[in-house]
């Protein structure tokens, strides 16, 4: 059975979001190009690791392991502990997207923070797939050419967090949850998750408190199940 199309209106407004988020969270490249040169990597290295990890957490996390002094070894597990929350995303996402051969292969390389949130909260199909290739290919985009800006720039930059881009991606972020706190469960479960995460930041290496939160929101989940939760809506196919 074919997909109705989407309305032009929703399809244009969805696009419109994906692709502010996408330019706010692509232009902190830069900051992670700098960073990485900073820590010894060349500007082809640089932008591999954009290329083909291309996840920020993690990429971020193997640079700083290795500019603190550790092994090349222990930043890589490093950023796969840290990665594996898009193992999580992309069984969300597998049955919502509904693709299959060449394109899930490819979509799984665009399966990150932002592209899951702006797939989540569509309740067809169709939306959910121009959110995630909207946001997913215009952070790709914007990302790998803001890596090797600042990876050429390099030092010439200074410290990128002094142009205010460390706030961009926050700042993204809670334009896409805000709307998600509706209802008290998800309140509860956003500052349950927020409280665990910031008290082990001090205390644990890099990865473990996203984990540790996400564990929070799965505990809520089944302890305090509610209607929007229990099933995905019905969606058009």
């Amino acid at each position: 059975m074919s997909e109705p199309a989407l309305d032009p209106r929703e399809r244009s407004r969805i696009v419109r979001d994906g692709l502010g988020v996408g330019i706010a969270t692509g232009t902190y490249g830069i900051s992670f190009g700098a960073v990485a040169v900073g820590a010894g990597l060349s500007v082809a290295q640089t932008c591999a690791l954009s290329l083909i990890m291309f996840t920020g957490a993690s990429q971020f996390a193997l640079v700083g392991v290795l500019a603190a002094g550790g092994t090349p070894l222990s930043g890589a597990l490093t950023a796969i502990l840290l990665g594996t929350r898009n193992t999580l995303y992309g069984l969300r996402l597998a049955p919502l997207l509904d693709w299959s051969g060449a394109r899930r292969a490819a979509g799984a390389h665009l399966v990150i923070d932002e592209s899951t949130a702006m797939s989540v909260t569509r309740t067809s199909t169709p939306a959910a797939r121009v959110g995630f290739v909207s946001t997913g290919v215009t952070i790709f985009i914007l990302w790998n050419a803001a890596t090797l800006i600042g990876a050429l720039g390099g030092r010439a930059l200074g410290d990128p967090r002094t142009y205010g881009l460390d706030a961009a991606v926050g700042a993204a972020f809670l334009a896409l949850l805000w709307p998600r706190l509706h209802n008290r469960r998800n309140r509860v479960t956003a500052l349950a998750a927020a409280g665990v995460a910031l008290s082990l930041v001090p205390v644990t290496a890099a990865g473990v408190p996203v984990l540790a939160s996400a564990g929070v929101a799965l505990l809520i989940g089944a302890l305090w199940p509610g209607p929007d939760e229990t099933e995905w809506p019905e969606v058009d196919r």
